[in-house]
């Protein structure tokens, strides 16, 4: 065993300082990735920071877009009426994620920070446009996914909410994965009055990205038979247990396709 301290807080600036004080510190959202990856001893923080007192939940319909708070967990933003009503289709990635004691404990916040290139929630920020609200900053999701695991998060910085504008229609498929449910390829499609935003969870190897040749085809016209001509290079895309990159290359176009169909 290894030691550790566990820090209950009540508001963000306290979590920040908590953190600042330790050595090698990491918040503690819903503890979906950060209690499995400390039990297998992939991680060894010195110190926990519980942010389940913060004050961070909560859904706002700000008229153009919709503010959800990072310790929303996925069963609340799935049953928030002002989601179903304003972005049904982050009601329904939601209402798909892993199982019922996941979605009652993992949260949108820890979801966007962790950056899983699995995860969900990243292809519907990005997809939408969406804005992180940090304790330091706003930050576009175009420049919040950096990398696989990676953000454009300091170390001090924590999520506070995410702003999700509101589009004429939207959509979000997914190839899950039988086991954990996690995206092998998810697409989530974004109509807005200037244009398509695709983007892809779940198959590039540097995590959640849009996919221009699919956008512009969708762009020329908004319907699935748009995508025929579309050819997916593997380049890029992940090869692991669950499926090789040409298998991927074949899901986005397919998962695609579905999200179109769908809106």
């Amino acid at each position: 065993m290894y030691e550790t301290r566990y820090i209950s807080v009540s508001s963000p600036d306290e979590a920040v300082a908590a953190l600042k004080s330790s050595d090698d510190g990491k918040f503690l959202a819903g503890g979906m990735t950060l209690l499995p990856t400390m039990k297998q001893r992939l991680a060894a923080p010195d110190c926990v920071v519980d942010l389940a007192k913060c004050g961070l939940s909560g859904i706002k319909d700000l008229g153009q877009a919709v503010r959800i708070g990072a310790m929303t967990t996925h069963a609340e933003v799935a049953n928030s009426e002002i989601i179903q009503a304003q972005l049904p289709a982050v009601a329904s990635l939601a209402e798909n994620i892993g199982d019922r004691q996941v979605r009652n404990r993992g949260t949108i916040g820890g979801s966007v920070a962790n950056n899983d290139p699995s995860a969900c929630y990243p292809a519907a920020v990005l997809a939408l446009g969406g804005t992180i609200h940090t304790t330091k900053r706003d930050i576009a999701a175009e420049d919040f996914f950096v990398g696989l695991f990676e953000t454009a998060l300091e170390e001090d910085e924590l999520i506070t909410a995410i702003s999700l504008p509101k589009s004429e229609k939207a959509a979000y498929a997914k190839a899950p994965s039988p086991a954990s449910r996690y995206a092998m390829t998810g697409v989530f499609v974004a109509k807005f009055g200037d244009g398509i935003r695709l983007a892809v969870t779940g198959a590039g190897e540097d995590g959640v990205y849009r996919h221009k040749a699919c956008e512009d085809a969708l762009n020329a016209s908004f319907n699935a038979d748009a995508l025929n001509d579309i050819t997916i290079s593997a380049d890029g895309l992940m090869s692991d247990i669950h499926a090789s990159a040409e298998f991927r290359a074949k899901l986005v176009l397919a998962m695609a396709k579905q999200a179109v169909a769908h809106c």
